[in-house]
């Protein structure tokens, strides 16, 4: 027997094509996925220079970075293209960056 591909509910979105929401000065966001729960994907672009107005708690839940390109700040450590963070319900950080950046952030569930 031949298994069939099956594509129900698959999506795909560039996010270049995206309109940007600013989220604070020098930061945009794009959301590129969203499901159920408060589950979603997002782009976020940071100017040099621009840091996130607060801190940013993981109270519901956890959430993932992953740095496109640029170096990505926590309020801690820099973190170069090609990084992988994984901050875990109960963590916080403020978001930052000082030369720019691009991360897509995922938020499993709120």
């Amino acid at each position: 027997m031949k298994e069939a591909l099956n594509f129900k509910g698959i999506s795909s979105k560039n996010w270049k094509k995206i309109t940007a929401n600013k989220v604070a000065e020098g930061i945009s966001e794009r959301i590129v996925w969203e499901g159920d729960n408060g589950k979603k994907a997002i782009i976020f672009e940071f100017s040099p220079g621009s840091k996130y107005p607060g801190i940013d708690k993981h109270e519901s839940g956890s959430e993932q970075i992953y740095v496109i390109s640029g170096t990505f700040n926590d309020g801690r450590d820099d973190h170069n293209e090609g990084s992988f963070i994984n901050n875990p319900i109960g963590t916080s950080h403020i978001p930052q960056s000082s030369d720019g950046c691009v991360v897509l952030v995922t938020f499993p569930e709120s």
